[in-house]
């Protein structure tokens, strides 16, 4: 398995654990990296993602609430909302990930942790941000 998508999962589990708890991010992360067998650039790319992915949330949300306008963002499933947040956080703010790998792994998380609709809900909305959103880069 690749670095950056076991960094990817790390940063998955420490996003849920921080959206169903009050603790706090940079604990929470630095938590999941101990028990994570990362070398020095996943670790640091997990920590990038779960900091930028909860001090971003309220921008990523507005975008997953703009393009998933059915499923009111509290309401969707913290694994899929998780999931939809660092991947939207890949795709318009983070400068190394390009759009198509974002979309890839985002719908390859939903499938090892989602539930059987995941999948096809987060490439989805995805989809229809890439197709509508000014892809610059903020």
């Amino acid at each position: 398995m690749k670095v950056r998508h076991r960094a990817r999962i790390v940063a998955l589990q420490a996003l849920y654990e921080i959206d169903c708890t009050s603790h706090a991010p940079a604990v929470v992360v630095e938590q999941r990296l101990a028990a994570a067998q990362l070398p020095e650039a996943g670790r640091d790319f997990a920590r990038e993602l779960v900091l930028g992915v909860w001090k971003n949330r309220e921008r990523l949300d507005a975008l997953i609430a703009r393009y998933a306008p059915e499923w009111p963002v509290d309401q969707i499933a913290v694994i899929d909302r998780n999931i939809l947040r660092i991947a939207i956080y890949e795709i318009l703010m983070h400068h190394d990930t390009p759009t198509k790998v974002a979309i890839n792994e985002a719908v390859e998380l939903a499938k090892l942790f989602g539930s059987d609709s995941s999948s096809r809900f987060v490439n989805g909305v995805l989809g229809s941000l890439v197709a509508k959103e000014p892809m610059t880069r903020a």
